[in-house]
């Protein structure tokens, strides 16, 4: 396992670096395809920004939200009974704004210096860099593709778990896209309780398994709720990113100190956006379903077209990503993925930047239709990028 301590580096975000060789090929009068970002093209649900607007319009709603409507609160409930059969009383449920500020701010709960939390690796950034904003110490577990990339609960050792104080756990899995089973999270749940560990579940992913299988909730394993909380968004199963609207959900003494903390820094979720919640949870479907499809699509054009050229590119079993190793010839995810970019106009991810484990890999998103990821396919096959690097 590797360490790091609160106030090490933090090297800038890669996102932006690949956005400003992105604006630079864009200038030049590149046609980019960018695979980079997770953010959904498909659009919000009718019903939804219909119930925003109407809210938007009344002016009482400009008021401080300092905790979730009752309406909110009903319509979690039901989702999360109706969607993976588990029962919340109204204190074991909280909005935030989006699962990446939960996870960043919710480590000051109950976790400060000296304190080690236990993170993935590779892994997406806030997993680490949450935890080290509270002044906690980061331990990175390994996953590895030779199990799957998923957590071996061996591979941490007696004296690191004694230590823990929480640990992150992502399934579905960006950036591996891999998932897991019930037994996974059974085995999770038993070492918790041996260990006085609190689980953070990230399930951001549950409605985009890919694989043919029904996504479902860590709160569902029996014990769950007493050793750990699930965030849980609305931004990819129903493509309302920009509203910001996530939940952590479960363990109420966990769920009771993380809305202490945060009443110091926010006072809630804007009315109009805990209506759109509302109208999705419990308006009609369909979205889910079929934003599914469109991401099978978009999968099997981009990872079956890519095999069909060379490149052994599995596919994903979860989320709305594609996890490869790089090809022969690379030594550098970041070299390759800035090679691609230049040849093809291609944007990816490099695997470092989800930590050391990630190096050798890169990330695409599924956020363009099947006929430009067979374009995108078409132009990497041109390049000659799987024959050999540029010199």
């Amino acid at each position: 396992m590797q360490f790091i301590k609160a106030g090490g580096p933090a090297e800038s975000n890669i996102f932006n670096q690949l956005d400003e060789r992105k604006r630079a090929l864009l200038s030049s009068g590149v046609d980019v395809i960018n695979l980079s970002i997770g953010t959904p093209d498909l659009e919000p649900p009718a019903h939804v920004m219909e119930a925003v607007s109407r809210a938007a319009l009344d002016p009482a709603q400009y008021k401080y939200a300092l905790t979730e409507t009752r309406a909110l609160l009903d319509a979690v409930q039901d989702w999360y009974s109706r969607r993976y059969g588990v029962a919340l009383a109204d204190d074991e449920i909280m909005a935030v704004s989006g699962s990446q500020e939960g996870i960043a701010h919710v480590c000051f709960a109950f976790a400060g210096q000296g304190d080690l939390i236990l993170a993935p690796d590779p892994g997406y950034p806030i997993f680490s860099f949450g935890p080290m904003m509270a002044g906690a110490e980061v331990g990175l577990y390994p996953l590895r593709e030779e199990n799957g990339w998923q957590l071996d609960l061996a591979d941490i050792p007696d004296d690191v778990a004694d230590r823990a104080k929480a640990m992150i756990v992502s399934y579905p899995n960006n950036p591996t896209t891999a998932v897991a089973d019930r037994s996974f999270y059974e085995r999770l749940v038993d070492f918790a309780r041996a260990y006085d560990i609190i689980i953070l579940h990230d399930n951001a992913y549950s409605d985009l398994l890919l694989n043919g299988e029904q996504g479902l909730s860590f709160l569902s394993i029996p014990g769950a709720k007493e050793v750990g909380i699930e965030f849980n968004s609305l931004s990819k199963t129903y493509n309302l990113t920009g509203m910001r609207m996530s939940f952590a959900l479960g363990d109420r003494e966990v769920i009771a100190r993380f809305r202490a903390f945060r009443s110091q820094i926010d006072y809630g979720t804007f009315y109009p956006v805990q209506a759109g919640a509302v109208a999705a949870l419990t308006g009609p479907q369909e979205v889910v379903q079929s934003n599914r499809a469109h991401y099978i699509a978009r999968r099997d054009a981009l990872c079956g077209g890519l095999r069909a050229i060379g490149w052994d590119v599995p596919d994903a079993q979860g989320t709305m990503f594609v996890w490869a190793k790089i090809p022969a010839g690379y030594d550098s995810s970041v070299a390759f993925v800035l090679d691609l970019m230049e040849r093809t106009g291609v944007i990816g991810v490099p695997g470092s930047a989800f930590g050391r484990q990630g190096e050798g890999y890169v990330r695409f998103a599924l956020v363009v239709p099947p006929a430009r990821m067979e374009e995108a396919v078409r132009r990497i096959a041109a390049s000659g990028i799987l024959d050999a690097p540029s010199q």
